[in-house]
């Protein structure tokens, strides 16, 4: 039997319009906004853009991250909130920014002294992704500090420096009555050794500091500091640092916004961000060294060494904070705890089957010589 004329057109039609709907539906970008907590020209700000770009590639166009500069929707101090209220559908940040919310995010972003514990950012990492560490960085936003936020890490900064300052530094002693910027548990590590802290976002240092606010500062690293204009305020840098030696940033979810995304887009983001990661680990070292030979010939900083005692006496310091924390906080106990085991299986195994770092190093690039 043959269909009337007319059904046969209407039916084409509508297969034609459904065909013609379908890849419409699946070709539908799903955009996202962002805001950075870091200044708009420094290196952690260009690797979100570099994960952002990755993600939307890998995604084959379907999702898209736009990334908003710092403070243009809410202040940085105010990024995680705005984040967790859906003001922002995510950010890349700063756990040193949430210390005041509780003091185990001091040790979910890379950021306690030593490591803790001899890490450093590669045995960091590994804790993070397989030793348990995720499933604890979530649980102090979601658990602890009852947030609908997801939090990924990403982005390395470490190893970070000692920082900056208008006179040089002879020891601890030294420090006393310098005003500094620090943020998280370094501001109050290094307040134990007479130095008055300020706290405030990377970006508004170097205003401070041509105001006479401070007179010295701690940031990220050479590369960093040096794109954030530090050289142009101080002139006496000192970037061997052992308080932040695996500091890592964090890309944030609203937790709504991240159960909507299909699995195959979560896989994409999360690979990205450890693509991103590695990106940012490799380019450290000779962005670094670059950074130095800028300060050193055309803005006339001197690179000095961070007196021993400095570094041996924050270690102290801050294993007198974490004992202290771990008897008032269960959850610090918790994750600081988990950080130990790790290290104690790692560390002793690494040095055990790698020869030191100094020891080609000394015998190619000696710093007598």
């Amino acid at each position: 039997m043959k269909l009337p004329h007319f059904l046969l057109t209407a039916g084409c039609s509508a297969l034609l319009a459904l065909a013609a709907a379908i890849p419409a539906v699946a070709q539908t970008p799903t955009k996202l906004r962002f805001q950075h907590a870091f200044p708009a020209k420094s290196l952690n700000s260009e690797n979100a853009q570099y994960w952002a770009d990755r993600v939307k590639l890998l995604s084959g166009g379907r999702l898209q991250i736009e990334f908003l500069p710092s403070g243009s929707v809410v202040p940085v101090f105010e990024t995680l909130d705005a984040v967790n209220k859906k003001v922002l559908d995510g950010a890349h940040s700063s756990t040193a920014y949430w210390f005041g919310k509780n003091r185990a995010a001091t040790l979910l972003g890379g950021l306690a002294p030593g490591g803790p514990f001899g890490m450093d950012p590669v045995d960091y990492l590994d804790w993070l992704w397989h030793g348990g560490g995720l499933e604890l960085y979530r649980e102090l936003y979601q658990v602890q500090l009852k947030l609908n936020v997801v939090p990924i890490p990403m982005t390395s900064s470490a190893h970070g420096a000692f920082g900056w300052f208008k006179t040089p530094v002879k020891s601890w002693a030294d420090l006393k009555g310098r005003k500094c910027r620090q943020t998280g548990i370094n501001a109050e590590l290094y307040s134990k050794s007479g130095m008055a802290t300020v706290n405030m976002p990377g970006g508004e240092i170097v205003s401070a500091a041509e105001r006479g606010v401070i007179d010295c500062a701690e940031f990220i690293s050479a590369a960093e500091d040096t794109r954030a204009g530090f050289g142009t305020v101080w002139k006496n840098f000192y970037p061997q640092g052992i308080q932040e030696p695996t500091a890592i940033a964090e890309i944030i979810f609203n937790g709504d916004v991240w159960r909507a995304l299909p699995a195959d887009q979560k896989a994409i983001i999360e690979a990205a961000a450890q693509e991103a990661t590695l990106h940012s680990m490799m380019a450290r070292n000779r962005q670094n060294a670059d950074a130095l030979t800028e300060l050193t010939t055309k803005q006339g900083v001197t690179i000095r060494a961070t007196p021993p005692e400095i570094l041996t006496k924050t270690l102290e310091t801050w294993d007198g904070i974490a004992k202290a924390e771990s008897a008032v906080n269960p959850f610090f106990k918790k994750v600081l705890d988990s950080q130990r085991a790790y290290a104690a299986k790692v560390i002793p195994a690494r040095r055990a089957t790698t020869p030191p770092y100094d020891l080609a190093a000394d015998h190619y690039w000696s710093l007598k010589k």
